[in-house]
C-alpha cells in the first residue's frame, strides 16, 4: 500500500524531529562525559541513535499505514481489530528494541532507547505550535474536514 501525501508529509516531519532530538541526546551524552559522568564512545552512541531512530520512524510509518487502511474499512469491528493488532505489534517491536539495546554491548542504551519516545515528543510539539495538518488542508481525510 502506498502512503497518502499527508502521511508522507507527517513522516518526513517526524523523521526530522527525531533527528533533531537525536542530536540533542548525543550532545548531552558528550557534555556529560566531559563533566565526568559516563564515557562517550562515538560508535555505540551513533549506532544506538541511528538504529533507535529507524525503529521509531518505522513504528510511526506503520501507524500511518494502519490509519490509512482502517479509514477505508467499513466494518467497525474489523477496524478495531486492525488497530489493536497494529498497536500490539508496534509495542512489541519497541519493547524488543529496548531489550536489544540493553543486551548488545555495541549499542549505547540511552542513545538507542531514547528515540522510541521522540515521535511522541515531536507530535506534541507540532500540536502545541499548531502545525499539524489541519482539516482544511489538501491531503487531509474527508471525514476530518466536515464541520458539525
Amino acid at each position: 500500500m502506498k502512503f497518502q501525501s499527508a502521511s508522507r508529509k507527517e513522516i518526513r516531519r517526524v523523521a526530522l524531529g527525531v533527528g533533531v532530538c537525536d542530536g540533542i541526546v548525543i550532545a548531552a551524552l558528550f557534555l556529560l562525559s566531559l563533566a565526568g559522568i559516563g564515557t562517550f564512545r562515538p560508535l555505540p552512541v551513533f549506532l544506538g541513535a541511528a538504529c533507535g531512530s529507524a525503529v521509531a520512524i518505522g513504528n510511526f510509518a506503520l501507524l500511518c499505514l494502519t490509519v490509512q487502511t482502517a479509514a477505508e474499512t467499513e466494518d467497525r469491528r474489523a477496524m478495531r481489530r486492525k488497530f489493536q493488532l497494529s498497536y500490539n505489534l508496534r509495542l512489541l517491536v519497541q519493547a524488543a528494541w529496548v531489550v536489544a539495546c540493553y543486551l548488545i554491548p555495541q549499542i549505547h542504551f540511552i542513545a538507542g532507547a531514547a528515540p522510541i519516545l521522540f515521535p511522541n515528543l515531536v507530535v506534541y510539539y507540532l500540536q502545541f505550535r499548531g502545525r499539524l495538518i489541519s482539516p482544511g488542508e489538501p491531503g487531509a481525510s474527508p471525514r476530518e474536514s466536515s464541520d458539525p
